[in-house]
């Protein structure tokens, strides 16, 4: 049984940072591209980032590169999301989330995951 669970998240001050952490089980995780998604309040759930099943290719919304940094390690079924620089635009609860498929643009969309994480709020203060 496939699960991920996502943790880290928690309320800063903007210009702060943060690094979630989803911890997956019941996969063969060095096979698998991995995304993280966020959904803010009246909003639907938006792209952040994505992971390549080595770690080797990465893929950034527009509004989170060079803020944002995903990373991932195999031998510990773990993927982060290292979040700097944050801003109140990005309070969401954040996701984690298995591919289906290896990385392509394809990652950027939601219909190419899935299993899902139950989510971690992040609240970021002005």
């Amino acid at each position: 049984q496939v699960q991920l669970a996502e943790s880290g998240g928690g309320l800063v001050q903007a210009g702060g940072s943060l690094r979630l952490s989803c911890a997956a089980s019941g996969l063969t995780f060095s096979n698998i591209c991995m995304g993280w998604f966020r959904q803010a309040p009246g909003k639907e759930r938006e792209f952040v980032a994505a992971v390549s099943y080595n770690g080797g290719s990465t893929f950034y919304t527009d509004s989170v590169k060079g803020r944002f940094t995903i990373s991932r390690d195999n031998a510990k079924k773990m993927v982060y999301l290292r979040m700097t620089s944050l801003k109140p635009e990005d309070t969401a609860v954040y996701y984690c989330a298995k591919s289906q498929y290896p990385l392509t643009s394809n990652s950027r969309t939601a219909t190419a995951y899935d299993y899902w994480g139950q989510g971690t709020q992040v609240t970021v203060s002005s």
